[in-house]
């Protein structure tokens, strides 16, 4: 994402590429995933000393009072590096569904801490089964004498095991869709959470069981109203995940060109092949048909349009296909060292993996926009 972009705009952008081309190599990388799994001075100083944990955050709340455009150029850097670090979940996931759906009191809580890089929080609601959303709420919300029961287990939750903060969105026994859904914000500490082995190292899940008794003012907003700001929370991270997505594409197309300039098969450097090209190219075509969906999204995110539910869905489930494709082929044009432990190739796919199911899958968001495109026809 570049045309169009304001003098501010591109020095933020500039700014984390610089700070993690520096600070999030390959080699940190790996220290990072084969410890913690994650990088805790990357992101102190990344989120509070540079204060891109508050980009997006009101600046009433000590944050920078920017917008999705904003949000988007950091996440592309962020997936070019796979810094191991809980900016997705924390900025955008999290933030957004406390702004959503928090009332002042409660935002002024909660985003302060997430701004200065002080909190790590994420968004918790996923069943057994891993279904789509909003079917696929797994937590319930119960009356219980003055306050509220919460029970169950939230499954796959990114960062869910260091996180400090659970944003957890828990159903109402009975609803069915949108409606009877709550959001309630719970404290981490002291909850039973079970890291697990993921795939894509760079993005550590966790289940964590719920079985506590909550006050009416853990819940943002009205209870079982936050259907509405859920649904806006997961339109907009899809879109800034999308762009997540470009910048793991352009990494993964940058290291195979130049790995075609060096590396030498009967006398030639590879990329002076035909077949080399053709692939290089293909590549560069899905990537910069994923650079233009994600940045409409952004865009429509931005202004808040009509249809940024469905162009964040567009992005995502392409974006999802040709990240998928384009890490792929990564792997095969680097050749024997491609399919490696030791080279990198692997964690781009394993992340491209990862973010396909993240936010749900692509075939998924392709109904979302079957089912507008029947809405929009059936209001004709």
């Amino acid at each position: 994402m570049s045309a169009g972009l304001t003098d501010d705009q591109i020095f933020i952008r500039d700014s984390a590429r610089d700070f993690l081309r520096d600070r999030a190599d390959f080699d940190a990388l790996r220290k990072a995933v084969d410890g913690a799994g994650w990088d805790r001075a990357l992101w102190d100083s990344f989120a509070g000393e540079l204060g891109f944990a508050g980009i997006g955050v009101a600046e009433a709340h000590g944050g920078a009072g920017l917008g999705p455009v904003e949000l988007a150029l950091i996440a592309e850097e962020l997936g070019r590096t796979l810094a191991p670090i809980p900016w997705f979940e924390t900025a955008v996931l999290a933030a957004t569904a406390i702004a959503e759906a928090g009332g002042e009191a409660q935002q002024a809580a909660l985003l302060g801490p997430i701004a200065r890089g002080e909190t790590i929080a994420t968004l918790a609601m996923r069943d057994a089964a891993g279904g789509p959303i909003p079917e696929g709420i797994g937590p319930v919300l119960e009356k219980d004498g003055g306050g509220y029961r919460l029970s169950g287990r939230a499954h796959f939750v990114p960062f869910g095991a260091d996180a400090d903060l659970l944003i957890v969105a828990a159903r109402e026994p009975g609803s069915a869709g949108w409606d009877g859904i709550s959001l309630i914000a719970l404290a981490a500490a002291g909850l039973e959470r079970e890291a697990l082995t993921s795939l894509d190292l760079t993005r550590p899940l966790a289940h964590v069981d719920l079985d506590v008794t909550i006050g009416a003012d853990a819940i943002l907003g009205a209870v079982g109203a936050a259907g509405p700001a859920l649904r806006r929370t997961l339109a907009i991270a899809s879109g800034i995940l999308a762009s997540e997505q470009v910048g793991g594409m352009q990494r993964t197309l940058d290291e195979t060109v130049e790995y075609s300039k060096q590396r030498v098969q009967f006398g030639r450097v590879i990329g002076s092949f035909q077949a080399m090209k053709h692939r290089m190219a293909d590549m560069k075509l899905w990537l910069e048909a994923a650079r233009s969906a994600a940045a409409m999204a952004a865009d429509a995110i931005a202004r808040d349009a009509g249809d940024m539910e469905t162009l964040s869905a567009a992005a995502r489930s392409y974006c999802s296909d040709a990240y998928l494709r384009i890490a792929a082929d990564g792997i095969q044009l680097h050749g024997g060292i491609g399919f490696t432990w030791e080279h990198h190739a692997h964690l781009f796919f394993k992340r491209a993996r990862g973010t396909a199911t993240l936010l749900d899958s692509p075939a998924h968001h392709r109904e979302l926009i079957a089912r507008a495109i029947i809405d929009t026809e059936q209001a004709a």
